[in-house]
């Protein structure tokens, strides 16, 4: 099944995966169970001849395990998923890669902090619809919105968080190889939502060096240190 998914390159994409593959099955487990109980249901009480409808109100033992079952699933789907969650979304590591990605319809803007190592200052370089990081380095990006909610998704890290007006909000990721992979906005933001695409472009860390030096985004002192 994992062919169907995009190819995980960042380091908590196995662990989003493991939370997906496990859904998956439950989901698909269940399915089979129910459809195989309503072909059976359709059959053993199908009309005949002579036969007399029964009422019958249920059956508690039944209900209360069909309650019971699903409470526990998703308990324990709780209880799995915190480690996980607490890795992409709580405990941020520290990085000298910070950058500002701002939505608006429709593109994406990213902004590095240039010399003096601040971002939202006017020495920040801005490119359109496409963010150069580094590989095997932790990226934190600050997310905003100059309109409406758009939604940041990088399908290749297992990354998706939603871009809001007016608020800040800060997401990571470190990605494992190297190549160009999709931006898409993952929300429903207006007539020319779907044509909102960008790309991150993943360097090595020589390649990302020169081109931060070029561009002078990033303190000279974070540039090939």
């Amino acid at each position: 099944m994992s062919r169907w998914l995009p190819e995980s390159i960042s380091t908590y994409g196995q662990d989003v995966d493991f939370l997906f593959y496990l859904i998956y099955y439950i989901t698909g487990i269940s399915c089979i169970l129910v459809t195989a109980a309503l072909v059976y249901f359709v059959i053993k009480y199908r009309h005949k001849e002579g036969r007399k409808a029964i009422y019958t109100h249920g059956n508690t033992t039944l209900e209360i395990v069909w309650t019971i079952v699903p409470t526990v699933i998703f308990l324990l789907l709780g209880i799995l998923s915190q480690g996980t969650w607490a890795k992409v979304r709580y405990h941020m590591p520290d990085t000298k890669y910070r950058v500002r990605v701002m939505a608006k319809q429709f593109n994406w803007t990213m902004f590095y902090p240039g010399p003096d190592g601040i971002l939202g200052t006017e020495d920040d370089y801005k490119e359109e619809n496409l963010l150069n990081v580094p590989v095997d380095q932790p990226i934190r990006v600050v997310l905003g919105s100059e309109d409406v909610i758009h939604s940041f998704f990088l399908p290749n890290a297992r990354l998706k968080q939603d871009a809001v007006p007016g608020r800040d909000i800060e997401v990571w990721f470190q990605i494992t190889k190297t190549g160009e992979f999709e931006i898409p906005c993952a929300e429903l933001c207006g007539f020319g939502h779907s044509q909102m695409l960008g790309h991150m472009r993943v360097h090595p860390q020589a390649e990302f060096d020169e081109w931060a030096r070029k561009k002078k985004a990033f303190p000279p002192g974070v540039i090939g240190s």
